[in-house]
């Protein structure tokens, strides 16, 4: 086929340099509150976050240049399953599994709530720097299925 129908990626940058995911978008604030300086100098400050769990890297930047989860300052979630999913609030992935065990949304339904409210400090306590909801959800989900 010629090349001249094969659309190439508009940029290649947001995409992990290590496993291809396509990377969050990550400010100067959550870059702070993970990195040490050296660290931040060692990437862009509009780096991008890969969300995968299986992949070792945290933060990469348009230059290929990464910091991994064993060389940040706390263990992150999803990269680590043992660190909390809700960085602002302390729930974990256990506290999740006992909603579902308990057949309540208790804890699930608490922290989304918290987690919208201005108490939560996301984008420094987030790797991400965005909001835990997405991934209570999804580990809720995933738990309920697992259970059938």
């Amino acid at each position: 086929m010629n090349k001249a129908f094969i659309r190439e990626p508009d940029q290649t940058a947001d995409y992990c340099p290590r496993c291809g995911s396509k990377g969050e978008p990550v400010g100067g604030e959550t870059l702070r509150s993970f990195l040490t300086d050296e660290q931040r100098r060692a990437v862009t400050e509009s780096a991008n976050f890969c969300p995968s769990p299986k992949c070792e890297v945290v933060y990469f930047d348009s230059f290929e240049r990464t910091v991994l989860a064993a060389d940040i300052q706390r263990p992150v979630y999803p990269k680590d399953p043992t660190a909390p999913i809700c960085g602002c609030f302390g729930l974990t992935r256990e506290d999740i599994e006992r909603d579902v065990q308990e057949g309540v949304t208790t804890r699930v339904k608490e922290i989304i709530e918290k987690a919208k409210s201005s108490a939560a400090r996301c984008r420094t306590m987030a790797a991400n720097g965005k909001p835990c909801i997405a991934y209570v959800q999804k580990y809720y989900m995933q738990c309920l299925n697992d259970r059938k």
